[in-house]
């Protein structure tokens, strides 16, 4: 069982043509049958923030899949950062 001191949180902007080509909605999808929490939200720069919490090894298949070239769009880079997870998220939601 996943106890709080389990879980880790991943930020990741991720860089490219990823904006108004479903890269949110499949990062969702993906987060969602990981179990994960958090959010995609565009920024107007072009990049997309993912935020994501829950166990480590979910956050890498996450991470991974945002790098492995199968995503909507194009990412051209993937800049990553871990901390504790702060629990202050619900859902995963598209911002």
């Amino acid at each position: 069982m996943t106890t709080p001191d389990d879980l880790e949180r991943l930020t990741a902007w991720v860089h490219g043509r990823v904006q108004g080509v479903g890269f949110r909605w499949f990062t969702r999808a993906r987060a969602l049958e990981l179990g994960l929490v958090g959010h995609a939200t565009n920024h107007p720069d072009g990049r997309v923030l993912v935020v994501a919490e829950g166990p480590r090894a979910a956050l890498t298949q996450l991470l991974g899949w945002l790098r492995s070239g199968e995503t909507p769009g194009e990412v051209s880079l993937v800049v990553e950062s871990w901390d504790d997870a702060r629990g202050d998220l619900i859902g995963f939601v598209e911002r």
